[in-house]
């Protein structure tokens, strides 16, 4: 359950500041096809999409893509502490399985990169041959986690709250075909 109302998820919507509109997200997912069909196709890659966040992205990608290509899901998240920073909890681990595959994880945002690093991390400790990662918002700011690199990147945005295409406002705004910055 959210931890805010529908009618408080309105209200923050219509206080946003559109970011990105549909013509720059349109772009951009173009430009990934682009760079992905020069590295993956002819691979047979299986696509692996983030979930929740990366539904929406994905779907919208998936469909620029002509090649082959199988699609699965994972889903996990991380949790912080002070002592054991890095943790994931697999709610559904990679499927189907990763072992000897070329494998393209999907996700929505690179924000600090903790959680795409350690599922990144897992899918080659898992076997794959390949491993290479997506995502349509890298978040711009010093605080990324040392030793990831993100093979596609689609967009910028700044360092402030932001929410659609797939990436939520407290769990509501994923639908949205475009991206906003929350209100400071």
């Amino acid at each position: 359950m959210s931890s805010i109302t529908a009618e408080q998820a309105l209200a923050v919507l219509r206080e946003a500041e559109l970011l990105c509109p549909p013509e720059q997200i349109e772009a951009a997912l173009d430009r990934l096809a682009v760079a992905i069909t020069a590295r993956l196709e002819g691979r047979d890659p299986l696509v692996l999409m983030v979930m929740n966040g990366a539904f929406v992205t994905a779907a919208r990608l998936l469909s620029r893509l002509r090649f082959p290509l199988r699609v699965g899901y994972l889903h996990a998240t991380r949790y912080r502490s002070g002592t054991r920073g890095g943790e994931i909890n697999w709610i559904a681990p990679p499927r189907p399985a990763v072992t000897g595959q070329v494998v393209l994880v999907v996700d929505d945002i690179y924000d600090e990169g903790d959680t795409l690093k350690a599922i990144l991390d897992e899918v080659r400790q898992q076997g794959a041959a390949a491993v290479c990662s997506a995502v349509l918002v890298n978040k711009r700011h010093d605080r990324k986690v040392s030793g990831l690199t993100v093979d596609f990147i689609g967009l910028e945005v700044p360092d402030r709250y932001v929410f659609g295409c797939g990436m939520d406002y407290k769990e509501y705004w994923r639908q949205l075909p475009v991206i906003y910055a929350a209100r400071d």
